[in-house]
């Protein structure tokens, strides 16, 4: 991948993925590589950082004789997951007016 993946990126797809419902750690790791290239050992401290942030929490629930930690997304990272997205719809249109070479836009 040519291009860098950031924090804010990394925090944006995890709520993302968290905005359709509750998942475990492994199958984070498994949506979010469908996108960019990324490890387990680099998403748990993004998921720390976002219970930090008050953005999820977590709960244990059983599956084949051990607890399984599951991910929900707060009303906080709804409201993070919105901004998220309307950022990344703004910044996706001005990177698209760059590589299509119009040159009149808004540089706000």
């Amino acid at each position: 991948m040519l291009f860098s993946i950031n924090s804010g990126l990394l925090d944006a797809c995890v709520l993302a993925i968290l905005s359709r419902g509750d998942e475990y750690g492994y199958r984070l790791t498994q949506e979010v590589k469908k996108v960019m290239p990324i490890s387990e050992s680099t998403l748990y401290p993004v998921l720390k950082r976002l219970q930090k942030n008050g953005w999820l929490v977590t709960y244990d629930q059983p599956f084949q004789g051990r607890n399984r930690r599951y991910y929900r997304i707060t009303d906080e990272g709804r409201h993070q997951h919105v901004l998220h997205m309307n950022e990344w719809k703004d910044y996706k249109t001005r990177i698209e007016i760059i590589f299509n070479g119009e040159s009149d836009y808004d540089t706000k």
